[in-house]
């Protein structure tokens, strides 16, 4: 799946309000995949659902939505943005929305067997930095993965430098992703290498086997755009 030097990866968030809203974006979990299927330049696509506590927790959140989209070139996202009905109501039924525009810097491991993202930007230390994260858990060990999340989120929400943090995932409690904003690539860094609860939860993972799949990818935000 890896295309091309003009590779951009999206990241749109949805915020949605009351019952109405919130069922209609629930329902297009069922229907988006084959909805963004033969879209023209798009090579990878995933809608998210997230979790309550900013999306670390167990208990779904009903009213944020995520939608990672994975580009031949920025062309081809902005014509899907302006142009597709899907996303026109997307946007419709929803209070706030904002896409984050991305190049990849790096990324290793898998998502659904393959790895969708192309380098096509430096990592810089003192540049912005967006990260993506995604597991598939095994089934023996959900329960004691998601006992060690609530002190790995609480402690990531108060750390320097971080600007924006969400859990998400296609399935509650099976398959977890994370995106996080830093303010720069040495405020990232300093979490990944020092922070205490994150450090001890990496280890268990590699200790226990806890994931059957997992993917870390590492990319530079140079846009944002609120639809």
């Amino acid at each position: 799946m890896r295309q091309g030097i003009n590779q951009i990866t999206t990241v749109s968030l949805f915020y949605f309000q009351g019952f109405t809203n919130k069922f209609w974006a629930l329902r297009q979990m069922a229907f988006t995949p084959q909805k963004l299927k033969n879209i023209s330049g798009l090579r990878f696509s995933k809608i998210m659902g997230s979790g309550a506590n900013n999306g670390f927790g167990i208990r779904p959140n009903f009213g944020v939505y995520v939608l990672l989209l994975v580009w031949d070139s920025e062309d081809h996202a902005q014509s899907y943005f302006l142009k597709n009905d899907l996303f026109k109501n997307y946007c419709y039924h929803s209070i706030k929305n904002i896409t984050h525009f991305l190049k990849n810097t790096m990324s290793h491991g898998f998502w659904n067997g393959q790895n969708p993202f192309t380098k096509t930007a430096e990592f810089e230390l003192n540049h912005p930095v967006a990260v993506l994260t995604r597991a598939t858990i095994r089934w023996k060990d959900i329960l004691r993965f998601w006992s060690y999340v609530p002190a790995v989120s609480k402690a990531l929400e108060a750390y320097k430098g971080l600007t924006a943090a969400i859990g998400i995932g296609e399935l509650p409690l099976k398959y977890q992703a994370t995106f996080s904003l830093w303010a720069t690539g040495n405020d990232m860094l300093a979490y990944a290498y020092k922070g205490e609860h994150h450090k001890k939860i990496i280890d268990k993972t590699r200790k226990k086997d806890w994931y059957s799949e997992e993917l870390f990818a590492r990319f530079l935000p140079y846009r944002e755009e609120c639809y």
